[in-house]
């Protein structure tokens, strides 16, 4: 049988053959009971292992690894439009997983791993999740378990390697690869950190609030199901697979139209737009203030900066101290689909953010901060708030955490519509129906689709 097929057979797989879902579920409940951690806000300790360097105006630790945090300005026509703190990390980490066959179905080795910033705890997150830093071993802990697969990821069957944005909102021009490697035959051991899950699994999963992590949901939507080869006469079979047959047709069927008009939005504003974005001290933005605690806007804003004492038990390093961007509230992120023609599309909307690599990407329908005024909605966001509030057409509506090694807290609404494409006759300049073909397509070159949109696609079921 094909690649495609497999992975499509264990997405299928809901129950496991070798984990049960409670089993994993205990587990998970289990490690959060025995294991110790310990997360506290303290003051910012002006001549600490972390320190605000007045050089530059950026807040960075004694080694200058993992990350910095310096100010952001935005110009439009000579007048500042944003500015705020963001997260520089200009190194790419590791969010890799291994899958290998285990009795007639594809297991994907998850881990059960605990981010100082996880309103939860432990999350389900990928085999390996490190940035440079913790791989090359510059906090002077110990080498992150199972490196060596992804060290050597040539020797095995790459399923996906791409590089992939992060939260544009909140870092700058930041992105982290995005691996899954099919590794076969080899001997794989299973730490008590680590179980194996079956796709439809991890899929199921994702219904509890905050229990699969941002980085697992982000890798997992970048699986080529459209573009990869089945074996002849194999098409039924995975067709039979499908209780959505709407999905299956987008999925698999490839005449979609859409993308000479997609890279025409897009480019048209990578080439008019006009906008000036630099990197300045913390101490310029002059609405912000820096005080012994926070670094905070003083006006609505969709997060601060705080700093946290940390101590977290089966980690490279079990106590350390470090920022993290704590949210002020929970943002929305939402997407539309429709059946047309016995094809399922979503709608998506070309999305410039201050932080992004290449100023704008592909987005969801709906991503709003909890700052955004809810008066200055476009036709297409209204209809999406208005169907969510009243619950009309809801298949999706789940909190999710973002990423917890940077973002304290931070969960925000996902949830997925379905309505009538004649609902919004007219859509307004930089949306797009799209079918899912499409997105995977896309999905497979760097700076596309953004983290938002994403996650919003690895929810769908088959």
């Amino acid at each position: 049988m094909s690649k495609v097929y497999e992975l499509i057979k264990s997405w299928s797989c809901r129950e496991g053959n070798v984990n049960s879902t409670q089993e994993i579920l205990d587990w998970v409940d289990r490690r959060n009971k025995t294991l110790t951690v310990s997360i506290e806000k303290i003051p910012f300790p002006k001549d600490g292992f972390w320190y605000l360097d007045e050089t530059d105006g950026y807040i960075r630790n004694r080694k200058n690894t993992f990350f910095q945090l310096a100010g952001l300005r935005q110009y439009a026509d000579g007048q500042i439009v944003c500015e705020q703190p963001v997260i520089l990390q200009n190194e790419i980490g590791y969010l890799g997983i291994i899958c290998k066959m285990i009795d007639g179905t594809l297991n994907f080795l998850m881990q059960a791993k605990i981010e100082p910033g996880n309103v939860n705890a432990i999350q389900i997150s990928p085999t390996i999740q490190a940035t440079k830093s913790n791989f090359t071993q510059a906090h002077g802990g110990k080498a992150p378990a199972y490196l060596e697969f992804f060290s050597h990821a040539s020797d095995y069957d790459i399923i996906v390697d791409q590089i992939q944005s992060e939260q544009s909102s909140r870092f700058f021009k930041k992105r982290n690869r995005n691996i899954l490697i099919d590794v076969g035959d080899s001997d794989v051991e299973v730490l008590d950190s680590h179980k194996w899950m079956t796709l439809g699994q991890i899929k199921e999963l994702m219904k509890y609030p905050n229990l699969v992590n941002m980085d697992t949901r982000t890798v997992l939507s970048c699986i080529p199901f459209s573009i990869m080869k089945t074996d002849d006469g194999e098409i039924e079979k995975i067709r039979e697979l499908f209780n959505d047959k709407a999905l299956f047709n987008s999925i698999f069927e490839k005449t979609d139209n859409a993308l000479p008009k997609i890279f025409n939005s897009v480019n048209n504003y990578k080439m008019y737009t006009d906008l000036k974005t630099e990197l300045v001290p913390l101490t310029d933005l002059k609405s912000w203030t820096i005080t012994d605690s926070e670094i905070i806007c003083k006006h609505d804003y969709d997060f601060k900066i705080i700093y946290c004492n940390i101590e977290i038990e089966g980690r490279e390093v079990r106590k350390w101290d470090q920022p993290l961007v704590e949210a002020i509230g929970k943002a929305v992120f939402g997407l539309f689909t429709c059946v047309d023609d016995k094809c399922r599309y979503f709608l998506v909307k070309c999305k410039p953010e201050v932080g992004c690599f290449d100023g704008i990407e592909l987005g969801p329908v709906v991503q709003m901060e909890p700052s955004n005024p809810k008066n200055n909605l476009d036709c297409v966001e209204s209809v999406f708030m208005k169907k969510l509030e009243k619950g009309e057409g809801v298949i999706k509506d789940v909190m999710l955490s973002e990423e917890g090694g940077r973002f304290y807290h931070e969960q925000n609404r996902n949830a997925i519509i379905e309505i009538s494409k004649n609902e919004i006759r007219e859509l307004p300049a930089g949306y797009f129906w799209v079918r899912y073909s499409t997105l995977n397509s896309m999905v497979q070159f760097n700076n596309f689709l953004n983290i938002q949109l994403r996650n919003l696609t690895s929810l769908l079921d088959i």
